[in-house]
């Protein structure tokens, strides 16, 4: 599970920083990346990535500004051209249907495979065996929405080499083991499958939220996340600037890492008045709160880490 940042700029595209879009490549868990908000020129970043716009499965929108949603169109009209023919989700606020279908109807688009759009409230939009995902309205001008991505726990290790001093040997009876199945063996021993697996694994938590002021369903979408992404508009002393422009700094930020006591931050959303050589400075500042904060970069990857001997 990566994150990668296709664009990390508020408001306007800049030279260094493109407007929203961040990917989660989950290629390894089920082979396809979902997106997380998708400004003007994303399919644009892609072109200079390695990620396939017909291995996006899910695209969630936080919302309808549109440094947040102006690459849509285009991005959902391409994928049919770059093998993009299985079914895409798109979940986001109320409206979004309404600026798809419209963009779609009006310039006669066609798309070559199923389109979901689902208008999201808050509690939970998606679950499978693998992954839960969970939002919450945020505190923005119009309603903005954090989503909190948690993993299935992974069963432990299977202890191998004690099934093999056994005389056990590899096959599908390896994995009924695994899956905590009894079971009788042809001299009539009988094998526990819990007594030969290890602790199971915690599933990571990715929490990534739209543009907000500090609010308290930040603190409920981050705790113990393994890694927040939150942006971070202004700078510390610009506070008052953030709350009147419904944003964050980075001391808000950091603040509300802190409070949920998440693992990593990643600060994003850097408004343009901030150059190349001021990032040590917001870092720097961010990181006086909380320790453990990068600032992202367009491009940037991060791998989300298990948090290993917790419970």
């Amino acid at each position: 599970m990566e994150i990668t940042f296709l664009g990390t700029g508020a408001g306007v595209p800049a030279k260094t920083r493109n407007v929203s879009a961040i990917a989660l490549q989950l290629l390894d868990e089920r082979s396809t990346w979902w997106l997380f908000d998708c400004g003007e020129a994303t399919q644009h970043q892609l072109l200079k990535s390695t990620l396939k716009p017909g291995k996006i499965e899910k695209i969630f929108i936080s919302h309808l500004h549109g440094d947040h949603i102006f690459g849509l169109p285009g991005l959902l009209s391409s994928r049919s051209f770059q093998g993009g023919d299985t079914t895409l989700t798109v979940y986001g606020p109320k409206g979004i249907r309404a600026f798809i279908e419209t963009s779609l109807r009006v310039s006669q688009t066609h798309l070559a495979y199923p389109l979901v759009i689902e208008e999201i409230t808050p509690g939970i939009v998606f679950q499978d065996e693998q992954f839960k995902v969970e939002t919450a309205l945020l505190s923005h001008g119009i309603d903005s929405y954090g989503y909190r991505i948690e993993e299935t726990d992974k069963i432990g290790k299977l202890d191998v080499a004690a099934l093999k001093a056994l005389g056990i040997k590899p096959g599908p009876i390896f994995k009924d083991i695994k899956d905590g199945k009894t079971v009788t063996l042809a001299d009539g021993t009988t094998i526990v499958g819990k007594d030969f697996v290890g602790e199971s694994v915690k599933g990571r938590v990715v929490t990534i939220l739209g543009d907000t002021r500090p609010t308290e369903n930040s603190v409920k979408l981050a705790e113990q996340a393994n890694v927040l992404v939150h942006e971070a508009t202004f700078e510390a002393d610009k506070s008052k600037m953030a709350r009147a422009y419904f944003h964050s700094s980075t001391t808000q930020a950091a603040t509300i890492a802190a409070k949920a006591n998440a693992k990593h931050l990643l600060l994003t959303h850097i408004s343009s008045r901030y150059l190349y050589d001021d990032l040590n400075k917001l870092a720097q500042e961010a990181r006086e709160v909380f320790e453990q904060t990068d600032i992202a970069d367009d491009f940037m990857t991060f791998d989300v880490p298990y948090i290993v001997g917790e419970d």
